[in-house]
């Protein structure tokens, strides 16, 4: 449908010109025109008749508008107003403004990083003469808005947006969450209406230093009164631990620990001061078991191939395993891995080979019988990735509230996506189930889900003990509305994930894992654990490279991390 907009003839008419097709033509305001006569002949000029120019804009995806103004070096002035095109209601939007040259531009007064600003409903946009190109944004549950528009002089005028959200997980019980947000707390509740983000850990400080954070904001929340923070202890001081926000988002300014080059784990709902697992060397897990005590109430295993996530995961350190890291950004690009364990770049190519290594560790500890849901962290702020777009779904039953959404990611019940948007139902329960069945007998489980997306997408994968046991081509799936049957005669896990076509951007989706035991026992694959030990064998490597004292104090922590794996090793019953 076109959504073309025309400015009614009569304007003109009114106005004693003669006119033809005059879409949109915007008319300088008179202020403009008394700053033009000010500033002399060439001013004049610019408003002659016959000499006024056009300012077009574009958007393509659901129709054309097309607005005008002067020609001058001054630029014009352009109002823009989103709302929602089933309310009508003001609509808070995230937008990449581009110049004809591919910088983005930068508006003032509204949060930005990187190439993208906030859209509160509406926004002045004073721009020099130029052609730019756009792009509207909401998270992935709304119909993205592009298109390009050439300024020139005194322009000024208002064109309303309408946005479309094309799924509603929240009303399908799955709410949204960031892990790792590196943003001013300040702007924290105009940056998730602007992605449509229900829950995000606002990171506040990198090795006990507050870096580009902004201060908190004061600790107060317009939610029920008896709302805690996840799964701990608020802090003493009753500040840090606090959600803050509204029923319609929450964001918690919490603690972090970081490795070198890039997060290694992300320590949530830490009171400060706690103790520091680490400044720029080998974990000390002492440390990361103290700040448990200290209310630390959830570990994300933020950077999965940092050199100590075998030990982490020995000591049962980690909860949650950043499926979708910040180091997978919007951008694409071939990421690296600083500070840990590096990929074979010849079976883990570029562009998408680091993501794909991401995708294989998670896999090995699920091939270890270690039950760790999946998570998801944009990195806004250290990462190029506006808020949310690495962002987590987990189903609640009931209303959300920030304590019940981390019971459910306990639990499994989560999707982690950067794109398309899964809800899977296998023979009727959540990701994160458990199915069994006595030794001997075989489970056959059948899959259903309902998937959107904005990107195209060509098959669809059921990923079963750590390979890719079957691929969907994505038109039998749309004709059929159905997925084949996943089949277990012994013990195993699978989980269900889509990839977009994009050729340098690993965009994708996968459910949490779900869980078989025939015969009542977990997959435990022997060559997985031999994949950590491995692991561990480098990662012990750097403690000789320490002061002798510092690496008495963390050897005792590998040493029964290696005794876990060789008796895990002694537990396997898969190959």
């Amino acid at each position: 449908m076109s959504d073309t907009l025309r400015e009614p003839k009569r304007r003109a008419k009114e106005r004693g010109r003669r006119t033809t097709d005059r879409s949109a033509v915007a008319e300088p305001s008179a202020a403009r025109r008394r700053d033009a006569m000010d500033r002399g002949r060439a001013g004049l000029r610019c408003l002659c008749p016959g000499r006024r120019r056009r300012l077009a804009l574009v958007w393509c995806l659901f129709g054309c508008l097309v607005w005008g103004g002067s020609n001058s070096s001054l630029g014009g002035q352009l109002v823009v107003k989103v709302v929602d095109r089933d309310s009508g209601e003001p609509l808070t939007c995230r937008m990449h403004l581009y110049q004809v040259n591919g910088k983005p531009r930068r508006v003032e007064k509204t949060p930005y990083w990187h190439d993208h600003f906030v859209v509160p409903g509406q926004i002045v946009l004073n721009l020099p003469n130029g052609q730019y190109t756009f792009e509207l944004d909401r998270g992935p549950e709304y119909a993205t808005r592009t298109g390009h528009f050439t300024i020139e002089n005194f322009a000024d005028d208002v064109k309303v947006v309408d946005m479309k959200r094309h799924v509603d997980m929240a009303a399908a019980g799955w709410f949204s969450g960031d892990l790792l947000v590196r943003r001013p707390p300040a702007e924290m509740k105009l940056l998730m209406s602007a992605e449509d983000l229900r829950l995000a850990e606002v990171v506040g400080a990198i090795n006990g230093k507050t870096e580009g954070a902004g201060t908190p904001a004061p600790a107060r929340r317009s939610g029920p009164a008896d709302q805690k923070a996840s799964m701990g202890p608020d802090a003493a001081d009753g500040q840090l631990l606090r959600w803050l926000g509204d029923e319609q988002g929450y964001y918690r300014f919490t603690a972090a620990a970081f490795g070198k080059g890039s997060p290694a784990l992300s320590l949530l709902g830490a009171p400060r001061p706690y103790p520091l697992p680490w400044e720029g060397g080998p974990l000390d897990v002492a440390a990361v078991v103290a700040a448990r005590d200290q209310g630390v109430a959830w570990i994300d295993a933020v950077a999965g191939f940092s050199w100590d996530l075998p030990v982490l995961a020995a000591h049962r350190q980690i909860d949650s395993f950043a499926l979708a890291p910040p180091t997978i950004t919007r951008l694409g690009g071939d990421e690296g891995e600083p500070d840990g364990l590096a990929r074979d770049r010849k079976q883990f190519p570029a562009p998408w080979g680091h993501a794909q290594w991401i995708q294989h560790i998670y896999n090995q500890l699920l091939e270890c019988g270690l039950r760790i849901p999946p998570s998801a962290a944009s990195g806004s702020g250290i990462s190029p990735n506006p808020v949310g777009y690495n962002r987590m779904y987990v189903h609640i039953d009931g209303p959300f509230e920030p304590a019940r959404w981390f019971e459910s990611f306990k639990a499994g019940r989560v999707c982690v996506t950067n794109g398309p948007l899964l809800q899977p139902r296998v023979s009727g329960q959540l990701p994160g189930h458990v199915f069994s069945a006595p030794e001997g007998q075989t489970i056959e489980l059948e899959i259903g889900l309902t998937l959107s997306t904005r990107e195209p997408i060509s098959y669809l994968e059921i990923v079963k003990d750590g390979r890719v046991d079957k691929s969907i081509r994505f038109q039998d799936y749309a004709a059929s509305g159905r997925l084949p049957p996943v089949v277990f005669d012994k013990s195993g896990w699978f989980r269900i994930r889509a990839v977009t076509d994009l050729p340098k951007v690993y965009r994708f989706a996968s459910t949490g894992p779900y869980y078989v035991e025939i015969g009542y026992q977990r997959r435990i694959s022997r060559q997985a654990v031999q994949f950590f030990i491995g692991w561990l064998d480098q990662s012990e490597l750097r403690l000789e490279r320490l002061p002798a004292a510092q690496r008495n104090r963390l050897a005792p922590a590998y040493a029964e991390a290696r005794q876990f794996w060789r008796q895990l090793l002694d537990q396997a019953n898969a190959p």
